[in-house]
């Protein structure tokens, strides 16, 4: 039995530009890996490929494109944070802050100011 080749071979050639083009596209508008693969005929893998190879060559970063706001926690315990009123048709956002000893605090951006500024002192100390 002899087989035959149907087109063209799909081999294609990416340039570092067009590949951390398609990664960073990746969350963008709630997409998924799957969904920005299926939008440019590449396997889910090949993304997770390009990420560690643009991470290698320092050309991305999972950080790329976060804001950071500063924080100025006072060390004091005794003085209670100010209550501060949540409006209901708040808008909540996920948010990362980054301690000063190395650790890192995800949470809600509606989580009440008291407990957040609780959770933070208590990661502190500890």
């Amino acid at each position: 039995m002899r087989g035959e080749i149907l087109g063209a071979e799909r081999r294609r050639f990416w340039h570092d530009d067009d590949k951390l083009e398609i990664v960073m596209s990746v969350g963008v508008g709630g997409a998924s890996v799957t969904q920005v693969a299926q939008r440019h005929e590449i396997r889910r893998q090949q993304i997770y490929a390009w990420r560690h190879d643009l991470k290698k060559k320092g050309l991305w970063s999972p950080d790329a494109g976060a804001l950071f706001y500063p924080v100025d926690v006072p060390a004091t315990a005794a003085v209670p944070a100010a209550q501060l009123p949540v409006p209901e048709a708040l808008v909540s956002t996920a948010v990362e802050v980054r301690l000063r000893g190395g650790q890192s605090l995800h949470f809600n951006s509606t989580m009440d100011p008291v407990t957040l500024t609780a959770l933070i002192r208590a990661v502190e100390i500890a």
